[in-house]
């Protein structure tokens, strides 16, 4: 099997799962049930017809809009044999795809202002103190996972490194594939992929840590049952995203091997990268299907007729105000919280209104900058 029937076999896959993934975006399944597109409606207009009808002309629109951009990313990469073919295709179709989403916000605000439907109902919030008194504590056993590989990779750099070429070759993703570069061999590089694996675990730890302390979307109407979910959810979502971290750990691994090596094949490279990213996909799709959004079907350890038992009669407070672009961006500068749960798609977004964001996101973007100048200082020196 030729390059060339490679990557349009890769860029075709890639199309057919966004397409598949941009389709079922605004299923319950993905997103907050009483949040269509991004728009806080209350729990009886979840299902009304104005819903509905945004629902099916999104898809309707979007599937032949997917067919075109699918058909015609194959045929010009067979033509101009570039990989940059199948990344610009699927940028169009996620433009198209926030297009169409963009519209369909914008009529369900209309429709619930002219509506009034939060004319006759009773708004509240709800707020559980044992989320910070007894949080859900982070599993450091899923942690062991990810150090193991991040020691075997170090250990095995350590034991390859003394016989390493005075040159060695690294991967790069080029318009026409993947190519092969040529670095100096120095303890910088040879151990380069084990820093990145170092910052992978880190990273993923931290945003663990964050996760674990983000502020709750519980259900008004039966506050006691959705904190009991939300716990549950908490836990598997850490789990979930550790268990994504050591197969990024894995992946790195693999690749250490492939440059210490001077291996330059690219069926290696494929199940060296593929393998993981499939399983971290598959993974990720599992949770979706355990543990639905707040508000959309019942979520993981949900207990039949609970819902009944308990009705606070509350519907979650319209907060459209402090959404913006099409509710995927949360700007509140009155919200102490950072993250906050996110209205399209299924975990939490940042308050890019809250200073300490502000100031953090300041502070690494100077971190950033001067290692960048340090870099090109040295380089040019």
């Amino acid at each position: 099997m030729n390059a060339v029937l490679v990557s349009l076999l890769v860029n075709f896959a890639t199309l057919l799962i966004l397409g598949a993934v941009l389709y079922a975006a605004p299923s319950p399944l993905l997103n907050p049930k009483a949040v269509p597109f991004g728009v806080r409606v209350p729990p009886d207009k979840a299902d009304s017809p104005e819903v509905g009808e945004q629902r099916r002309r999104y898809r309707a629109l979007l599937a032949p809009i997917a067919v075109v951009i699918t058909l015609a990313s194959l045929v010009l990469g067979a033509v101009l044999n570039s990989a940059v073919v199948g990344a610009v295709a699927a940028l169009l179709l996620c433009a198209a795809a926030g297009a169409l989403w963009l519209s369909a916000h914008r009529a369900l605000a209309r429709a619930k202002e002219q509506g009034n439907w939060y004319e006759h109902v009773r708004q509240g919030a709800v707020m559980d103190t044992s989320l910070r008194t007894d949080p859900v504590r982070l599993p450091w056993l899923w942690v062991v996972p990810s150090l193991v590989v991040l020691a075997a990779t170090a250990a095995a750099g350590a034991f390859a490194y003394p016989d390493l070429p005075a040159t060695m070759s690294l991967p790069e993703r080029t318009t026409n594939g993947t190519a092969y570069r040529d670095v100096t061999t120095t303890f910088w590089s040879a151990f380069s992929l084990v820093f990145v694996q170092l910052g992978v675990t880190v990273t993923v730890l931290g945003t663990v840590a964050a996760v674990l302390r983000a502020r709750p979307d519980l259900d008004v109407s039966r506050p006691r049952t959705s904190v009991a979910q939300h716990r549950r959810y908490l836990a598997l979502t850490a789990r979930a995203l550790l268990g994504v971290g050591a197969l990024l750990n894995l992946m790195l691994l693999g690749l250490s091997g492939m440059m210490w090596g001077d291996s330059r094949s690219g069926t290696v490279l494929s199940l060296v990268v593929g393998v993981p990213l499939l399983v971290a996909v598959v993974g990720s799709l599992l949770v979706v299907l355990r543990a639905a959004p707040s508000g959309g079907r019942t979520m993981i350890g949900a207990t039949p007729g609970a819902e009944a038992e308990e009705n606070t009669g509350l519907v979650a407070r319209d907060d459209d105000r402090h959404w913006r672009a099409a509710g995927t961006m949360y700007v509140n500068s009155d919200d102490p919280a950072i993250l906050v749960p996110k209205r399209v798609g299924m975990g939490w977004t940042v308050n890019v209104a809250n200073p300490r964001f502000l100031i953090g996101s300041g502070v690494v973007l100077v971190l950033g900058l001067a290692a960048t100048v340090v870099s090109l200082t040295v380089g040019f020196g």
